[in-house]
């Protein structure tokens, strides 16, 4: 009776032992991949971000620099120590894609000048400020190479005016065009091609003086305008007695991206700050 109560009570037991074991074995294996899991997603969140650091550095040593050279007028008014502290500045953000190849695609387009020592440019900013008949405003560089893969065209870009003969600060423009080829992975040379003033646009004062508004404006008096407001001289830059295009010289474009360019004129020849610009049409 007892063999046969136990028969009839373990006959299958073993099997649903071994199966009741199971669950409770899975759930074990089960919480060991959630801890593992646990763990891992802790080490993601935790481990820094080194491009997103090294992005937040770049743009705050690019501030920093564009701080540097705010109250310099352009380099005019720069003393010996904010010219080393821009230089510094200018250093560090030099170093972040130094080496790297030029991308054409963003190198296009209009860029506005902050700053430079470059002695050609400082002495038309200092002409400016000495001389009340002469304004000098916005600088710019134009660059127009994106479909060029080892070169383009550069055009150094001035507005500049004469105080009650032409409008403020954009009266007229001189563009001094070059072409240049990319020589090394940032140098590139320029050879410059001619000079040409252009956009007169005169005074109301000086309109007055030719066409009076209480007049009636004679066919002359409006030729004189039309010719004004449409005049554009070129001078072709050539060297003296030889014939030949002049030479620009080689200028190092020490940093770029999408919104600040950095450049140095090989030589001794000053560095320059720019920053991106609206399109400009010539």
């Amino acid at each position: 009776m007892e063999l046969a109560f136990a028969a009839s009570v373990y006959p299958i037991n073993v099997k649903r032992v071994i199966y009741e074991i199971r669950p409770h074995s899975s759930k074990l294996v089960t919480n060991k991949k959630r801890s593992f899991h646990n763990k891992f997603l802790c080490s993601v969140a935790v481990a820094p971000d080194r491009n997103r650091v090294s992005e937040v550095e770049l743009e705050n040593k690019k501030h920093n620099l564009l701080l540097a050279v705010q109250d310099t007028q352009r380099g005019l008014a720069a003393t010996a120590d904010q010219r080393s502290i821009i230089e510094e500045a200018l250093v560090s953000v030099e170093g972040y894609n130094m080496g790297a190849p030029l991308d054409m695609a963003v190198l296009d387009g209009t860029w506005r000048l902050q700053y430079t020592s470059a002695p050609d440019v400082v002495v038309l900013l200092e002409a400016a400020a000495r001389l009340p008949f002469f304004q000098v405003g916005q600088i710019f560089q134009k660059f127009e190479c994106r479909d060029q893969l080892r070169g383009g065209v550069i055009r150094n870009v001035v507005r500049w005016s004469i105080p009650n003969l032409l409008e403020e600060q954009e009266g007229a423009t001189l563009v001094v065009s070059a072409k240049f080829d990319i020589v090394s992975v940032r140098n590139i040379y320029l050879q410059f091609e001619e000079i040409q003033v252009q956009d007169i646009n005169i005074s109301e004062q000086l309109q007055a003086v030719i066409a009076p508004a209480l007049l009636p404006r004679s066919f002359l008096s409006l030729q004189i305008l039309q010719f004004l407001r449409t005049f554009r001289a070129q001078v072709p830059v050539r060297n003296p007695g030889i014939g030949r295009r002049s030479v620009g010289g080689l200028y190092y474009l020490s940093y770029l991206d999408q919104n600040m360019l950095l450049g140095r004129a090989v030589g001794g020849g000053g560095v320059f700050v720019f920053t991106k610009a609206q399109p400009l049409e010539l």
